[in-house]
């Protein structure tokens, strides 16, 4: 291949690996911009919808890498997996939220964050001492359909992925912008208190910050599974930093920061380990987050907003 088919490549599997990075930051913005708290259970609530998402697909008797359906059945499938997944991980996130964050809603300091940090651990253990260390084969109902463009190939399943994604991401900036809910949404990430005299019910936007949040890392785990063919208890550490980076990339807080984010995060790191080495993917890409939060830490599209403490 030459140079311009190695780059071509690289982008459209950087654009996979970007719209999941996308999906799992979006709930680390969202729930930062409405509390300032950095969740880091999200990490293995990425990795526990992963693990639904395969118990969904086996509900349907998908099992191995030889299952290939086409047509309405395979949407169908897919379909009730992304809703049952996102479900699943949406009432999680709400759970976590109502059990563990709630009652440190007024203590300051670090409290709340290291909470997730526990809470991320239960998570990550739950899953290793009731499923298992070793990965997991995920279904493969994907059926093998391939583009040539120059001298890179396209299948049918990167697609599907950028399909899904893009699909979840403008739902998720209409409902925000739009909704009743959404404005809601943005008025408490400005001034919870200004919003709390007007009306808003800042509970309620708490917690459909969690479930949104964690209803998308969910459909993220989906993806994961689709694109990766496996899945393993430790998913969610590596894919969860890289998601936050791109998230304060982006500049945390700002859903269409996010997005961009995570799609330039794909991007690093198909580019690195293509033309560097697979090995200096990680220090490239936490070198990037060093240099955002030291010279431009509200990232690309932030902005620096007083602290509502």
């Amino acid at each position: 291949m030459t140079t311009f088919d190695l780059l071509l490549q690289q982008t459209i599997n950087g654009l996979s690996l970007g719209a999941m990075y996308a999906l799992l930051a979006l709930g680390f913005t969202l729930v930062y911009g409405i509390l300032e708290l950095i969740n880091f259970s999200h990490f293995n609530v990425f990795m526990v919808g992963s693990f639904v998402a395969l118990f969904v697909l086996q509900a349907f008797g998908l099992s191995g890498q030889e299952v290939i359906l086409t047509g309405l059945p395979l949407f169908g499938v897919l379909l009730v997996a992304f809703i049952g997944t996102m479900l699943f991980s949406g009432a999680l996130g709400l759970a976590i939220e109502r059990l563990c964050l709630r009652p440190l809603r007024n203590v300051k300091g670090p409290a709340a964050m290291i909470t997730t940090i526990g809470v991320s651990y239960i998570l990550f253990n739950v899953i290793l001492l009731t499923i298992g260390a070793d990965s997991k084969n995920f279904p493969n109902p994907l059926p093998v359909i391939r583009w040539k463009l120059a001298g890179a190939t396209l299948d049918f399943r990167v697609v599907l992925i950028w399909a899904i994604a893009l699909l979840l991401m403008a739902a998720l900036y209409i409902f925000v912008q739009r909704s009743r809910i959404g404005k809601a949404m943005r008025a408490t990430a400005q001034d919870a208190e200004a919003a709390r005299m007007m009306g808003v019910e800042v509970d309620k936007v708490i917690v459909m910050a969690f479930f949104l949040g964690s209803a998308l890392a969910g459909a993220g785990g989906l993806i994961f599974g689709l694109y990766y063919n496996f899945t393993s208890f430790i998913i969610g550490f590596t894919a969860g930093l890289r998601a936050f980076t791109a998230a304060v990339l982006g500049g945390i807080g700002n859903v269409p920061g996010a997005m961009v984010g995570g799609v330039l995060i794909g991007l690093i790191e198909a580019m690195g380990g293509q033309f560097i080495a697979t090995a200096w993917t990680d220090v490239i890409i936490f070198s990037i987050l060093v240099l955002v939060l030291v010279f431009k830490p509200a990232g690309l599209f932030g902005r620096i907003a007083p602290s509502k403490s």
